[in-house]
């Protein structure tokens, strides 16, 4: 790894590179999104042929002019080839012109294509440590890190004063935690459904861990899983990472509030409603593909009270799910409705004991609930949910089929999931 890089990355985003206030940070946003414009006008091959950075970029986008965009000559099919075969042989090492190549998980029913050069790994590691460390104890630390793909990325943070293991979500639990007890991790970094799993292992006493901090990524976590969380590992905050193939979009301060990275990151918001907004991004940290004006479909609904760390960057209540999960159902003048996937988790939330759950809706009129350890009081206080909730917006005849609770470690655990083909 650029050594180099990694510790003038580090000492500047841990130590230097703070702002007193907003214009502050919006003029030094602003030089460097011209440094990054002028570097893809010169090195990116669409650029260099159109001339015109006023584009709007999304996923779509990106994958149909991704030979063209991208400024080290990766060919799309060899990448996602070798991405591929990555991810079915369990080996992540296999490089392509010294360009680690990954792939998105899909979430939102398209796969993206991520590259990171050796530089880009090394800023990428000093930037996750420096925001990530716990501020009473820099070194060292034994870092377990459970993700469904590991990647040359992910490795860059085993430094010696940090060791990293990586935990592979397809491998068998009781395999994790015996490891996990000999490891013994001061810092564990998971997805919400794999810590909820460890947590019940910790209060049963099969787990026996004290990490001084626990990171959760890759999915939505939730109050009541954060609880839970808090409770089997007695610690008073569960961190969270904000990171996407789009980049290191956000990361929680040392209160547990979610603040958007708008020191390597431009965030447009694309407001849905007062608070809820989808964000369109210009990354100005990575040069191997072009994030310029670049709008995701996650809905992020912003905090707008300022938080007790004092840090100026945007804060984020939480981050809702995905623009393609809002649910769309029909009231009874025949309108189409749009449901926000929260409300929809509120309906489970507020029946008790339901922890492990997932709901889809596959018609217009029929919605599948699937519960882990479903009981039939259960059904019927759900369904009394729904409901209820659905006679305050006038929609009539949803039908409730329970199914059976199965979870693919390979993919990410989205927990509200629309699954209609075309809105009608």
């Amino acid at each position: 790894m650029n050594i180099f890089k990694f510790l003038t990355t580090f000492i500047n985003v841990r130590y230097i590179r703070h702002f007193k206030n907003r214009k502050a940070l919006e003029d030094y946003q602003k030089k460097c999104i011209k440094r990054q414009e002028k570097y893809f006008l010169k090195h990116s091959p669409y650029f260099r042929k159109n001339q015109n950075m006023n584009i709007s970029m999304d996923k779509a986008f990106m994958m149909k002019h991704f030979n063209e965009l991208n400024t080290v000559g990766i060919d799309k099919e060899t990448a996602f080839k070798i991405a591929k075969n990555s991810e079915e042989n369990r080996d992540f090492s296999t490089k392509l012109k010294g360009i680690a190549v990954g792939l998105s998980s899909g979430t939102s029913g398209h796969r993206g294509i991520f590259l990171t050069s050796k530089s880009e790994q090394a800023a990428w590691a000093g930037t996750m440590l420096a925001k990530m460390l716990p501020r009473g104890k820099l070194f060292p630390h034994r870092l377990a890190f459970f993700l469904r793909a590991d990647n040359e990325l992910y490795k860059k943070v085993n430094l010696g004063v940090i060791k990293l293991r990586y935990f592979d979500m397809t491998k068998d639990f009781d395999i994790h935690i015996k490891n996990l007890n000999e490891f013994k991790p001061s810092m564990l970094v998971a997805p919400a459904s794999v810590l909820t799993i460890l947590s019940k292992a910790q209060l049963e006493n099969r787990l026996n861990i004290n990490p001084l901090k626990i990171i959760s990524v890759a999915e939505i976590l939730e109050d009541r899983d954060k609880e839970y969380i808090k409770s089997a590992f007695k610690l008073k905050v569960i961190h969270q990472i904000y990171q996407a193939t789009e980049g290191f979009l956000g990361c929680s301060c040392e209160y547990g509030n979610i603040h958007l990275n708008e020191d390597i990151i431009h965030f447009k918001k694309e407001y849905i409603d007062e608070n809820r907004f989808y964000p369109r991004i210009t990354d100005f940290t990575r040069t191997s593909q072009p994030f310029i004006n670049f709008l995701m479909n996650d809905i992020l609904v912003e905090e707008k009270s300022p938080c007790p760390c004092g840090l100026i960057f945007t804060r984020i209540k939480k981050i809702e799910g995905r623009a393609d999960d809002i649910f769309k159902f029909k009231n009874s003048k025949g309108e189409i409705i749009s449901i926000f996937p929260d409300f929809i988790r509120r309906c489970l939330l507020f029946v008790d004991n339901i922890r492990e759950y997932q709901v889809f809706q596959i018609d217009y009129n029929l919605i599948q609930v699937a519960i882990l350890d479903l009981k039939e009081e259960d059904k019927t206080s759900i369904t009394k949910e729904f409901h209820k909730f659905f006679l305050n917006y006038d929609i009539h005849n949803i039908n409730l089929e329970f199914i059976s609770y199965n979870i693919d470690y390979q993919r990410k655990l989205k927990r509200v999931s629309c699954l209609l083909k075309e809105v009608q």
